[in-house]
């Protein structure tokens, strides 16, 4: 009753789980990674315990392959179960039991495998898989696209309701102490996969970093733009002028900490700003006239 794309990115040493299904918070079931390991979708009748198994062997030293034989071989239930892996070298390996409901079937290619059942058809995962293929970006990128596309080719035969994405990377987390770099669920939702989309828009604002050729000079027309929306908000009691002065630079800093801001500024950048943090506070804090804060 889901599909799911289980990958590795080499350039970036990151593994993913991306999935979409009409269960209620498919998120907590299907998807497991570990980096520097692999990653695991377990789905039809879910064994949930082929996540944290599956991780196991493959930490161990286990390809995919062999991981997803020694994972069967102990299950009774094998034929009511699907479940895709992928590696620490990218070997992928995926199975599709004979009593999953149709349409249910797998594929599996370089660094990935795409799997479905009570689908609207096989074109659900080929989707997946021309969607995962051909998308430029990050990992996180790219098992969005295959969610969408998938969702477009017919997706889960009953519907909507769950959707999710896993990415970890080495020290990826959050402040570096562990490997969670992207872990977003929408469990319940009538548009799951959109929602997760608006979700991943939020955690590039977040948690993305600034590219220091495309800063702005905060000055002029800018500078007194911000001390407005500052002054609006109740964090500056200056005059809204040109000068992004000392009280403005505290100011800001206070506001950056309300808005979760701190990746992307911080007062070492003090007379330049990220242009994603313009755009922010334009759409959220903005008049009605383009320019006036």
């Amino acid at each position: 009753m889901t599909f799911s794309i289980v990958a590795r990115d080499a350039e970036e040493n990151a593994w993913g789980v991306a999935v979409a299904s009409k269960f209620l918070a498919v998120g907590s079931v299907v998807g497991w990674a570990r980096a520097g390991v692999g990653a695991v979708a377990t789905q039809a009748f879910a064994n949930v315990t082929y996540g944290p198994r599956g991780l196991a062997l493959m930490e161990k030293g286990l390809s995919a392959q062999q991981a997803l034989e020694r994972l069967l071989a102990d299950d009774e239930d094998r034929e009511d179960r699907q479940v895709g892996l992928v590696d620490a070298q990218g070997r992928a390996a995926a199975y599709t039991g004979a009593e999953c409901f149709e349409w249910a079937g797998h594929q599996i290619g370089e660094g990935y495998t795409c799997q479905g059942n009570i689908l609207s058809g096989a074109d659900v995962v080929q989707a997946m898989a021309r969607a995962f293929e051909t998308t430029r970006g990050p990992l996180e990128d790219r098992l969005y696209a295959a969610l969408v596309a998938g969702e477009q080719a017919g997706g889960d035969r009953r519907g909507k309701q769950s959707a999710a994405i896993l990415v970890v990377k080495p020290n990826g987390g959050y402040g570096g102490n562990n490997d969670r770099y992207l872990d977003l669920r929408v469990d319940d939702h009538t548009e799951p996969v959109a929602r997760l989309g608006e979700l991943m828009a939020l955690h590039k604002l977040y948690f993305g970093t600034p590219d220091p050729d495309a800063l702005l000079p905060i000055e002029g027309a800018l500078a007194r733009e911000l001390k407005g929306v500052l002054a609006r908000l109740g964090y500056y009691r200056g005059t809204a002028d040109e000068r992004w002065d000392e009280a403005a630079v505290e100011a800001f800093w206070a506001f950056v900490g309300t808005e979760n801001l701190e990746n992307r500024w911080t007062p070492e950048d003090a007379g330049r700003i990220d242009p994603v943090v313009v755009d922010y506070i334009r759409e959220r804090f903005g008049e009605n006239e383009r320019g006036a804060l």
